[in-house]
């Protein structure tokens, strides 16, 4: 067997290894064979490895010493397929970000910097840069605070996040089909970028109220089977070609809002229902709500005559606010600013064993 450092983290409402990048296999294929290894999979329990049996406990966090001048560090994001053989790069994840700052801060790949330090990461998977601000009093990551998330049970230090260049980094652009509404299988559709690729769709045009719960959209197979069509059709559409083996774009059922946020959301992640919502997620379909013409602007309760504003995006357990600002053009539309809040903590820090012919390259 062959031991690996690495620390296992609560990011938002995901969990994970991190890793420092010198620790695993430069190569891309004997990185991946290796944390297949490491979380289980393929296995629907993931029995064999530290994996959760769900996509939100099936993430990989890798970080190293930044490659653009711009930024401290890089963070790849790396989703283990939990009953596939698969590692996927293609997206990004906003909530094992939160704990990437302070993972650099402990493994001294950064300074702290007095009571509060600002971390620039290089979100490798988008080349996009996210600032984080941690917590450090006395010069070490503090983890306990009072900030509070929905989706998890208690409460933490703050991580703020700004994202500065985020729109379109997956896709080309903000709107990647250049429409801030396209009509998909019947259904009308707003596909959106902006960290995160995204499909909106109203929950009652595919004969859903909004309010369902995760575990009753998983049951309806019908209608799993017509959002995964939609789907396919969008991920061309939106400049990311065949999606049938991708994890984006992700599909958002939105409907009015329930508990006096903006929108009321169901994500599809994509063929598991997320229990909440993801970050990147969050974000697109905040954006969404103010650009005129989308399918969400005119189901959103938000005040249209402000170009910055919170808006809370509800999810089926609480909701999550994104800080947005945007600027229009006739009818382009350009985000100053995605900005919110998360929380983190380190659960242990050792070393994880894998097979030593998991490593071998091929």
């Amino acid at each position: 067997m062959r031991a690996i450092p690495c620390t296992l983290m609560r990011g938002g409402t995901s969990k994970g290894p991190y890793f420092l990048a010198r620790d695993l296999p430069s190569d891309a294929a004997t990185r991946d064979r290796v944390l297949l290894a490491v979380m289980g999979s393929p296995d629907i329990r993931q029995i064999d490895g530290l994996g959760g049996a769900h996509p939100l406990t099936s993430k990989v966090a890798v970080v190293g010493p930044s490659t653009r001048r711009d930024a401290d560090v890089d963070y790849l994001f790396l989703q283990v397929v939990v009953d596939d053989a698969r590692v996927d790069v293609s997206q990004n994840c906003g909530n094992m970000l939160a704990g990437v700052g302070p993972f650099a801060i402990e493994r001294g790949l950064i300074a702290a910097a007095g009571d509060l330090t600002p971390v620039r990461i290089h979100m490798v998977n988008t080349q996009s840069i996210a600032v984080a601000s941690i917590r450090t009093p006395g010069g070490r990551v503090t983890y306990d605070g009072d900030a509070r998330i929905d989706g998890v049970p208690g409460t933490a230090a703050p991580v703020s996040i700004d994202f500065l260049d985020v729109a379109g980094s997956s896709c080309g652009a903000l709107l990647p089909t250049g429409r801030a509404a396209d009509v998909v299988e019947g259904v009308e559709v707003t596909c959106i970028d902006n960290g995160m690729p995204v499909v909106l769709l109203r929950a009652r045009d595919l004969g859903c109220t909004g309010a369902e719960t995760p575990a009753e959209l998983e049951a309806n197979a019908a209608l799993r089977a017509r959002v995964e069509a939609i789907r396919l059709h969008c991920g061309r559409l939106m400049n990311l070609g065949d999606v049938a083996r991708k994890t984006v774009p992700k599909m958002s059922l939105i409907a009015g809002p329930a508990q006096g946020g903006a929108v009321s959301t169901r994500t599809f992640i994509p063929h598991r229902v997320h229990e909440a919502i993801g970050v990147f997620g969050a974000v697109s379909v905040a954006t969404a709500c103010l650009v005129p013409g989308s399918v969400a602007a005119d189901t959103a309760r938000i005040d249209r005559t402000r170009d910055a504003q919170r808006v809370d995006v509800e999810h089926p357990t609480g909701f999550f606010s994104v800080d947005m600002a945007i600027e229009r053009a006739g009818d382009e539309v350009r985000v100053l600013r995605s900005a919110l809040l998360r929380t983190c903590r380190k659960l242990m820090s050792g070393e994880v064993f894998v097979p030593d012919v998991s490593w071998r390259e091929v």
